[in-house]
């Protein structure tokens, strides 16, 4: 909900602006978080807010610590997004109600963090932790004090990366920079490379340690890039935490034998009496026998615990510093049953070693999604397996990046093994708060997606359509899925064809939680985009073509592939950056943007009308975003370039045919679709009466030419191609009709196209899993369908909604029974 204050303008006329937010969070866990960390990120209207010098976030009337940044202003410097950070009291078993003041006299001194630089890096004092960091080190940390612990520079081996040829490389960690700081959470970088002996190849990697103001954890992360021109085989890639400097570890991992019988309930409630076990390791399920195991298991004697779960935690829990471990393959998530929607969360995956001084515990970051991974605790120390020696390899193509994460909590001895288990759980799935559509729709910066007629039906289709595209785990493969038309029409000789982000399936997610404050949408933007920026976009090569540049759509995500401007998008990515805060969703867009522009001035684009509507029109709606978003005019030479070469091809073809056969110039409905899609993007900022009349004649053609009998539009123009289109694109180039011109029968040539894709099957999530390849993929479609229909489908039901009585007066609904349940 948004509350407004009054002032008068210029004219002397009265106008309303946002004085406050509502921040809502619903609920989640059973037991009250204190002093949580949380985010969230709020849109503004242009022109509402100069700075967020005066903003403040409130908690029952009184401001709760706060750090804000502005990630993006509109063009006359306003604030158009504002991304904040801050810390509340969330209660047990309910929800809550924050507020954000955005001109308030109210805020809070709190300031534990403190980033220090010295001579040669960096000391961080979150308040309860506090670490070192040294520039050109052969180590993550130099020293880390928590809980009365310290652990010194000779204690943190790694990342060890050990290749396929069994060579053992060196990490150096390069020079350290800060990310971002402030009184809440500080979040340094540094690139670093790994070497060889002999110091004739290097993989490349980037650290970032995230720090939290008054709490005991650091979260690390991981992102490995090969810098080679080969592809990498990672045989192993595994962290330590030696308990001393005298100690050693390696990466062997024992077996644990324990009755590991499948749960037949479903629930996690499978019991298992430990009342004559004898140990030196325990199994248990669930929290009811941790207080009895922790007698069995003192400190005083090296405890070591392995965690994970997708319902209860599963335990292994050991006593004199006696190994346990958990590791996560193929051949296990292939048999084993997990209802979440795994991009929210589909367990937990940690490690912990406490003796009489303190504790170190070990979370892997959604460890199951991106298998292979393993943990393990012995009385040596903790050992983090970003990939475990000996179960699955892992390998990753010229130019592939890939991120993983960890948090370390560091404890006193003293710390439960349920109070671990709770925040690894935390980590897994963190609080997420949202804000009202309404505030999101007041501001304008996304299309008109936000309905006024709230019908079910369509709901209901929406949400199924998001959730729909199937779940692909593997380090390499999470985050995306297989397009299996493009796999069954043979497009990657036999093996599967990822989508790769296809028709911007994370902004689809994005806008698909504005609308309606629903946690899930957002963590599908949130996985997606990470696999975007890491897998899908191309970090190293000798081709400058390439560098930056997104991959279209092929087998190994990158395998074989090829880079045109047609399938190069950013939006889901600043979407990403918007609400997480994370600057690399920019940096990735404009990355993309870049090779947009190197690849406009090759050959393929020179001549209008040589290449499809789709070329051009992708790109120009990839540039006018990235405009829109920085308003740096470095964009905008290649839009109105693009536009130009619209209106000559228009000219000099009689709409925009796309080349087919040698001998045929043919129209792709949808393909006019994007071009018309991203013409109106430019349009809408810089409004021009002869662009509007392009956009009018090319919407008329494709009706005059493509419209079948049957109501439907043609999926191309060919007597080989023209049977029922189901192309949701050809829904927005209908709504852009009604929005240039009023005209109500735009939206009727539409509606059987509508009737049509709504009543459609959409795919199931329940069924059987395949392990294929390097991928465990899991039932569904491909996300590619979200992505290509939320805009085309949400705009014209809105369209079609708001004017659906005039449009039975008018006679466009001829049997209203088949029409009703969707707009009323």
């Amino acid at each position: 909900m948004c509350y407004y204050k009054y002032t008068l303008n210029e004219s002397g006329q009265e106008e309303r602006y946002a004085s406050m937010v509502k921040v809502y969070f619903d609920k989640l866990y059973r037991y009250p978080r204190k002093a949580e960390h949380a985010f969230v990120a709020i849109p503004l209207k242009k022109g509402e807010l100069k700075d967020i010098e005066g903003v403040s976030i409130l908690q029952n009337k009184e401001p709760v610590p706060m750090q804000g940044k502005v990630t993006s202003r509109y063009d006359d410097g306003s604030v158009r997004y504002m991304f904040l950070r801050f810390m509340a009291d969330l209660p047990a078993n309910k929800g809550c109600e924050l507020e954000c003041e955005f001109n308030s006299d109210r805020f809070s001194d709190y300031n534990v963090m403190n980033v220090s630089r010295t001579d040669s890096g960096f000391i961080v004092n979150a308040g309860e932790l506090l670490y070192e960091v040294k520039n050109n080190s052969g180590h993550i940390f130099e020293n880390i004090e928590c809980a009365g612990m310290k652990y010194t520079a000779k204690q943190f081996v790694g990342p060890v990366l050990k290749d396929g040829n069994g060579t053992t490389y060196e990490a150096r960690v390069g020079e350290w920079r800060v990310v971002e700081q402030g009184p809440l959470v500080s979040i340094l970088a540094a690139n670093g490379t790994n070497i060889t002996d002999n110091d004739d190849t290097h993989v490349d990697f980037e650290l970032r340690i995230t720090a939290y103001a008054g709490k005991p954890w650091v979260e690390v992360s991981y992102r490995i890039i090969n810098t080679t021109y080969e592809p990498l085989r990672l045989a192993s890639l595994v962290f330590y935490i030696k308990a001393d400097v005298s100690k050693q570890m390696d990466a062997s991992l024992e077996q644990m034998n324990f009755d590991t019988d499948t749960d037949s309930t479903g629930c996690g409630d499978g019991a298992i009496d430990n009342s004559e076990t004898k140990g030196p390791v325990y199994h248990t399920r669930g929290i009811h026998d941790l207080a009895m195991l922790e007698e069995r298991t003192p400190v005083s004697n090296i405890r070591t615990c392995a965690g994970s779960s997708n319902y209860k935690t599963d335990f292994y829990i050991g006593t004199g510093g006696e190994q346990v471990n958990k590791t996560v393959t193929a051949h296990f998530l292939q048999k084993e049953a997990n209802e979440h929607f795994a991009e929210v969360i589909y367990g937990t995956f940690f490690a912990d070693r406490t003796d009489s001084n303190g504790g170190i515990c070990a979370t892997i970051f959604q460890a199951q999604q991106n298998y292979p991974k393993a943990v393990k605790a012995d009385a040596n120390g903790i050992a983090v397996m970003l990939v475990p020696e000996e179960l699955e390899d892992v390998v990753m193509q010229s130019g592939m990046a890939r991120e993983q994460k960890f948090l370390l909590h560091l404890h006193r001895p003293d710390e439960t093994l349920a109070s671990l288990d709770n925040r690894s759980l935390i980590y897994q799935m963190p609080d997420r708060p949202h804000i009202d559509p309404e505030v999101f729709k007041r501001a304008q910066v996304f299309p008109d997606i936000f309905s006024d007629v709230v019908n079910e039906n369509f709901e209901i289709g929406m949400a199924a359509r998001a959730d729909a595209h199937s779940r692909s785990y593997g380090m390499l493969n999470w985050g995306d899925s297989p397009d299996p038309g493009y796999t069954q029409q043979g497009r990657g000789n036999g093996e599967q064809v990822w989508s790769n982000n296809e028709y911007d399936y994370p902004h689809s997610c994005a806008m698909q939680y504005a609308r309606t404050g629903i946690r899930r949408f957002l963590d599908y933007n949130f996985v997606s985009a990470s696999h975007w920026m890491d897998v899908d976009v191309c970090h190293y090569s000798k081709d400058p073509l390439r560098i930056g540049g997104q991959w279209e759509h092929t087998a190994g995500h990158v395998r074989n592939g090829i880079m045109v401007c047609s399938h190069e998008w950013v939006e889901g990515l600043l979407d990403y950056y918007h609400f997480s805060g994370d600057e690399r969703g920019l940096e990735t867009a404009i990355g993309i943007g870049n090779n947009v522009l190197k690849l406009l001035d090759t050959p393929m684009y020179a001549v209008p009308g040589e290449a499809n509507a789709r070329e051009t029109g992708w790109a120009l709606r990839t540039l006018m975003a990235l405009y829109i978003e920085t308003s740096d005019d470095k964009w905008l030479g290649k839009c109105r370039w693009i536009v130009d070469s619209f209106h000559t091809w228009e000219e000099e073809y009689g709409g925009w045919l796309a080349p087919y056969t040698d001998n045929t110039a043919i129209r792709v409905g949808f393909m006019i679709g994007v071009a018309a899609g991203s013409v109106i993007r430019y349009y809408r900022v810089f409004p021009d009466e002869k662009v509007k009349q392009m956009l009018i004649g090319a919407i008329d053609d494709v009706i005059e030419n493509c419209k079948l009998p049957n109501g439907l539009f043609e999926y191309k123009e060919l007597p080989s191609l023209a049977r029922n289109g189901n192309n949701p694109l050809l829904l927005e180039l209908m709504s852009i009709g009604y929005e240039l011109t009023g005209n109500l029968e735009y939206l009727a040539h539409g509606m059987r196209t509508f009737r049509y894709i709504m009543q459609s099957n959409v795919p199931g999530t329940n069924g059987k899993k395949q392990v294929i390849g390097d991928a465990v993929i899991g039932s569904g479609g491909s996300p590619k369908s979200f992505g290509q229909s939320f805009i085309p489908l949400t705009t014209y039901y809105n369209a079609t909604s708001r004017h659906y009585q005039e449009l039975v007066d008018a006679g466009y609904v001829k049997i209203r029974s088949e029409y009703d349940r969707f707009f009323m």
